[in-house]
C-alpha cells in the first residue's frame, strides 16, 4: 500500500513532466506526497574566493543565514513553480504536504528523506539534463535506485523528448 511518497525534483526542464507523474500517482492512492531538491555545496573555488574577500565572521554569518535564507527562498519558488506547472490547480497543489529543500550531494538528500519520511514511493527523472540522454541512467538516479530502501519510480527523459525506442 502506499500511502506516503517522495517526489525528487532538480527544477529542470523535464520536471514537471516528473510531477505530473508523482501528482498522478498521489491521486490514484490517494497518498501524501512530499517533494525535495537538493542544492549542491558550493565548490572549494567559490569558498575559497568568498574567504579572499570575507573576514571570518561575515563567511561565518553568510554560511548560517545566508545559507538558511537561500533554501527558504528556493523553496518558495519550487512552490510558485508547482503552482503554474499543476493541471488541476488547487487540488493538484493540495496533494503536497511539504516542500523541502536541502543542501547537499542530490542522492544522499533524496535517500535521507526518504528514511526520514518513511515514504512507501519515491518518484524522480531518469535524468536531470538531455546531454545525459544518451547514458542509460543519471548519476543520482543509479545511486537512488542502488541503496533505496523504498521502491523507486523512474521517469524516462527519452519520455519527455518524445522517442520512442523501437
Amino acid at each position: 500500500m502506499i500511502r506516503s511518497m517522495l517526489y525528487a525534483t532538480d527544477l529542470g526542464a523535464y520536471a514537471p513532466l516528473v510531477l505530473q507523474h508523482a501528482l498522478a500517482l498521489a491521486r490514484r492512492f490517494e497518498a501524501e506526497l512530499h517533494v525535495i531538491h537538493a542544492v549542491e555545496p558550493m565548490g572549494s573555488f567559490a569558498e575559497s574566493v568568498l574567504q579572499s574577500y570575507l573576514d571570518g565572521p561575515t563567511l561565518s554569518e553568510l554560511h548560517g543565514r545566508g545559507v538558511n535564507a537561500m533554501l527558504a527562498n528556493i523553496e518558495k519558488r519550487v512552490l510558485d513553480n508547482f503552482c503554474e506547472d499543476l493541471a488541476d490547480g488547487e487540488r493538484d497543489l493540495d496533494l503536497i504536504r511539504a516542500v523541502r529543500v536541502r543542501q547537499g550531494d542530490p542522492a544522499e538528500v533524496i535517500l535521507d528523506q526518504a528514511r526520514r519520511l518513511q515514504v512507501d514511493l519515491l518518484v524522480l527523472g531518469s535524468h536531470s539534463r538531455a546531454i545525459e540522454a544518451e547514458l542509460p541512467l543519471g548519476r543520482t538516479a543509479v545511486r537512488v535506485l542502488q541503496l533505496a530502501e523504498a521502491p523507486v519510480y523512474l521517469v524516462p527523459l527519452n519520455q519527455a523528448l518524445g522517442r520512442r525506442k523501437s
